[in-house]
């Protein structure tokens, strides 16, 4: 294993990074033994933000690579970097968020969920939970396994009225495990796989046949799990989406069909052309105008949310190449089985898409290893907030539920049982 001074630097930075996650609650508690505003109150709020995290360490490691290496070289390493993610990610978050969005798919799973109830006669809160919970993480696989995390926490959050900490942490786990898994029916839609789907010949048919039906009865049994366990909590803590939208029609100005159509072909535009950033970028554009126009029947854009999340995905991709010289090695001598548990246990440290990338770097991997690594870095997608790009995303809408901010400690127990779900049904089955 060989490395260059810079590059154990980037590791070390990276670890240190991954640190500061697990401490941004006990952080946020030091900061309210300052006065509000004072300096050193504001830092420690700045600190005490996991979106900044790593773009704090990020820039700090820039500085030393700029030291060590030089200005020419720093910029040729920038230049070097694909942001095309985060950019992406910003994009879509600010269209999904937006009030005719939110409303065409809250009325699309409420016609569901009451077909549902009808037929079977189940509760309405939590059949709308269910359908939410299964549909949303579901549909990653074809809008984008962004889009699907923004509008399902969306439909999360206006739902929710009351939750206790054991609650809140039980569904934001099962909502990030389900978006990771929830992907894996396209080869085009979960980061992990559309980084190798390519470079390993994997279509359609081979993504849905070893991997999407898995992930569909694994999305399935952790939905109804989670429901059925914190049924009593649910129904004093939740409203239904009937009553959610009842709510809303009588404070906001009903949205005309014309004005939620256009809404829904910038966001269908900026989803098919998602892997070539100058065109989603201009489609975007063009849609901030439109957002303007329609302010009307418009929320306010969710613009600085979605800016915290780009950044906090541009710090992690900053360290991206820093970490081959020690994980592509560690990949390439690992069994089948260790292959797939070592997967699901350095997803929760290293965002999956740049795990699975670096593995397909490994020369020789057999088939059954490929098939070990990507569904171990899905599978592990819901352990922390960096181990899957959505993630952050669903973070920033249902942060302000967790006072405090969310412990990451807390989190990773959380998942590990939807976790435990996603693993059994991915490589037993």
């Amino acid at each position: 294993m060989t490395y260059t001074t810079i590059e154990l630097l980037g590791a070390i930075f990276f670890g240190l990074a991954v640190v500061h996650t697990f401490m941004v609650g006990r952080i946020l508690q030091w900061a309210h033994h300052f006065p509000k505003q004072s300096l050193w109150n504001n830092v420690l709020h700045l600190l005490g933000e996991i979106e900044a995290v790593f773009a704090i360490w990020a820039a700090l490691f820039m500085i030393i690579y700029i030291s060590f290496e030089g200005w020419g070289a720093a910029i040729a390493y920038q230049n070097s970097l694909n942001f095309m993610e985060p950019f992406f990610i910003f994009a879509i978050m600010v269209v999904c968020s937006t009030r005719p969005v939110l409303a065409a798919a809250r009325q699309g799973i409420l016609f569901l969920s009451t077909a549902i109830q009808k037929i079977f006669r189940t509760p309405a809160i939590l059949t709308d939970l269910a359908v939410v919970l299964i549909l949303g993480p579901l549909s990653g696989s074809f809008i984008t396994e962004p889009a699907a995390m923004t509008v399902t926490a969306f439909m999360l959050n206006s739902m929710l009225h009351k939750e206790s900490n054991k609650l809140i942490y039980a569904l934001i786990a099962v909502l990030f495990v389900n978006v990771s898994i929830g992907g894996a029916l396209t080869p085009f839609a979960a980061p992990p796989i559309l980084m190798v789907a390519h470079k390993w010949n994997w279509d359609f048919t081979f993504i849905l046949t070893h991997f999407g039906w898995k992930s569909a009865i694994a999305v399935v049994v952790n939905t109804i799990a989670l429901v059925l366990y914190f049924r009593r909590e649910f129904a004093t803590s939740c409203i239904t989406l009937r009553d959610v939208e009842k709510r809303l029609h009588g404070s906001q100005a009903g949205i005309p069909f014309p004005v939620t159509l256009i809404h829904l072909i910038f966001l269908a535009g900026i989803v098919v052309t998602s892997h070539h950033q100058n065109a989603f970028l201009g489609i975007f554009l063009l849609f901030l105008g439109v957002a303007t126009v329609t302010q009307r029947y418009q929320d306010t854009l969710r613009l600085k949310e979605s800016l915290l999340v780009s950044m906090f995905l541009g710090g992690i991709i900053q360290f991206g190449a820093f970490q081959k010289w020690w994980l592509a090695p560690l990949l390439g001598n690992m069994s089948d089985l260790l292959l797939f548990k070592g997967a699901v246990g350095l997803t929760a440290i290293t965002d999956n898409a740049a795990l699975t990338y670096l593995g397909s770097q490994v020369e020789g991997l057999s088939e059954a290893s490929k098939y070990a690594l990507v569904a171990g870095a899905i599978a592990g997608g819901g352990l922390t907030i960096i181990a899957n790009a959505p993630n952050a995303a669903g973070y920033s809408i249902l942060s302000h539920k967790f006072p405090g901010g969310i412990k990451p400690l807390n989190l990773l127990i959380a998942a590990l049982i939807p976790t435990a779900v996603a693993i059994f049904c991915l490589w037993v089955l």
